[in-house]
């Protein structure tokens, strides 16, 4: 009997696993050269971050110093910018071009982005869309298979719906990370924090990170697919 959580669509993800899994590499081998190189201006994540903030009007937004590897971000809710240990005292290329990053996310805010505004809006239905909708899709799924219910093929379909908000949330999210890149990268040269030719090194870190947010995006297109392929295997046997 076919299983459905075991069968040859899983092979549509192969391409996006290895995608997502040298997306990582990237990011981590970059940032971990980056990270000896120092600016030669001198100044750390977080006062790159304080100076940008404060010189666009912003001096209400916290930063704060976070535990985590990489765990930079910005919270809009809060008005609060997170640097992790390696960002927020480092002097590093890779330091100053995730900070000033960070910041490009909190003058989008203050300027209302509107990409990010959408971002916000559809988050919980997409963070509820990817925890549950996958669920619900499996369910429905395995009924159908398993039983003659015509109800069970409407639960699949509606948990595939949840997680389709899912993937478009994650398709939102490259405008708003690519221009808060390029945000940074001309803050960063226009503000003497690093110099023309460490400007190429910084885009080089900056450039990797956005590689992860594209190869999410894509991962969550074939699993979409991969859904879809399996409820038009299920629906080939009614």
């Amino acid at each position: 009997m076919f299983w459905p959580l075991f069968d040859p669509t899983f092979l549509v993800l192969l391409p996006a696993i290895i995608f997502v899994t040298y997306a990582r590499h990237k990011v981590q081998q970059t940032f971990r050269e980056y990270s000896k190189r120092a600016a030669s201006s001198g100044v750390t994540g977080a006062e790159v971050a304080r100076r940008i903030l404060d010189r666009n009007g912003l001096g209400d937004v916290e930063i704060e110093r976070v535990q985590g590897n990489l765990s930079d971000h910005y919270d809009p809710k809060d008005k609060v910018l997170r640097l992790s240990q390696q960002v927020y005292g480092s002097n590093s290329l890779a330091a100053l071009g995730v900070a000033a990053h960070e910041s490009g996310h909190a003058l989008q805010d203050s300027q209302g982005y509107m990409p990010l505004k959408l971002r916000q809006g559809i988050f919980p239905v997409a963070q509820f869309g990817n925890n549950v909708g996958v669920l619900i899709f499996f369910v429905g799924l395995i009924m159908a298979f398993m039983t003659q219910w015509a109800g069970a093929m409407l639960i699949a379909k509606i948990g595939v719906g949840l997680f389709a908000l899912g993937t478009v949330f994650t398709f939102l999210t490259l405008p708003v990370e690519f221009n808060a890149s390029k945000r940074a990268l001309a803050v960063l040269g226009d503000a003497g924090f690093v110099s023309s030719s460490e400007q190429q090194h910084a885009k080089k870190v900056l450039d990797a990170a956005a590689l992860t947010y594209v190869a999410a995006a894509f991962m969550a297109l074939m699993m979409l697919l991969r859904f879809i392929l399996l409820l038009a295997m299920a629906g080939g046997r009614e």
